[in-house]
């Protein structure tokens, strides 16, 4: 009941912070989706916590002992956590993933600006390469080059939403296009902060952003074909939905400063009807090399793995002692279950 419930509260949380991502869920099979959703609900928190404290290196302080609660004796008794206990549990999610997200929020309290794409990618790993990266966990994958194109999904996705908040960002003091970009458009970045406006040299930068946003997404086929059947119509919706908020960027001419791009409900139907009637091509996943921002995180995922089969192949003596005793029960019970079957067989023959 008390799963239930706190699941409950995590679906209240996605319907009402993102529909992109609720559309897109509903393709996934229902074991996933609730993992998902639960996954939602303790990044949406733990953004909003940052974002709307008065002390938010307070607050990030407070998110990683979450996290260690979450991973030690116990989560806060709070649905969130609780509900993300369990995901970390059933989907041996790494503690370096979560670690990672809450860097990326601490990034976003210090207001802190990227002078290259590089930089931007680095950002762009931390708080949402990480979440495509515990959702290929959530779908029980496990593969390095599966891994890689799940970071390449996450940073297209964060990519596609800076484009989309140039304007909401810039209200809020926040900057995440390239500034090196910016001033070879002759953009100061400082000065545009202190007054936000659209002009043709800003569309320039939106649309080479945009145009990396694309590189991505088109490298992520390789990792779609590398899931489980029934989840594949659920990422490859996710990863058009996101796109085609970039494309509505491009078709208001880059003007994401006095208006946000929005995708239409006609259009999100249009692209989940084709995720499920179109598949991906099949390509080899090890062609395209990870982005160098997103290494860390991959390693920390083998160590995380090799760790994880290390111990589960240690059985300690009890637990060895208590298995082998149930294969013995087994293996008696099929030995009584065969006696009874042949001795019918033989009564119904007249055999004694």
């Amino acid at each position: 009941m008390s799963a239930r419930a706190d699941l409950a509260v995590c679906r209240a949380l996605l319907a009402d912070g993102s529909r992109t991502f609720q559309a897109a869920s509903w393709l996934l099979p229902r074991d996933v989706r609730d993992s998902a959703t639960a996954l939602y609900a303790f990044c949406r928190t733990a953004d909003d916590a940052v974002d709307g404290s008065d002390d938010p290196g307070a607050a990030v302080a407070t998110l990683r002992e979450r996290i260690d609660r979450i991973y030690g004796d116990g989560p806060l008794d709070t649905p969130v956590d609780r509900a993300m206990r369990r995901v970390v549990r059933r989907h041996g999610v790494a503690p370096p993933l979560l670690e990672a997200l809450i860097e990326g929020f601490e990034w976003d309290a210090q207001g802190r600006r990227y002078d290259t794409l590089a930089d931007v990618h680095a950002y762009a790993v931390r708080v949402a390469g990480t979440v495509g990266a515990m959702m290929a966990l959530l779908m029980g994958v496990r593969n390095a080059g599966a891994m890689a194109r799940a970071c390449d999904l996450g940073v297209a996705m964060q990519l596609s939403n800076i484009a989309r908040d140039v304007g909401e960002d810039a209200q809020r003091g926040r900057l995440y296009l390239p500034l090196t970009w910016l001033r070879e458009v002759g953009i100061d970045p400082h000065a545009w902060l202190g007054q936000p406006r659209f002009d043709p040299a800003l569309a320039i930068v939106l649309q080479r952003l945009l145009a990396e946003a694309d590189r991505l997404y088109a490298r992520v086929d390789a990792g779609v074909s590398a899931l489980p059947w029934s989840c594949r119509p659920g990422i490859h919706a996710a990863r058009h939905l996101y796109r085609q908020i970039g494309h509505q960027v491009a078709r208001g001419g880059y003007n994401s400063v006095d208006r946000r791009a929005v995708v239409g409900g006609g259009r999100k139907a249009l692209w989940l009807l084709r995720a499920l009637t179109e598949w991906p091509a099949r390509r080899p996943l090890q062609p395209d090399a990870p982005l160098a921002a997103a290494q860390f995180l991959l390693d920390a995922l083998a160590s995380h793995a090799a760790a994880h089969d290390a111990a589960a192949s240690r059985i300690p003596w009890w637990q060895l002692r208590a298995r082998t005793i149930g294969v013995i029960e087994l293996f008696d019970r099929l030995e009584r279950r065969e006696r009874v079957a042949s001795a019918a067989a033989r009564a119904a023959w007249g055999v004694r």
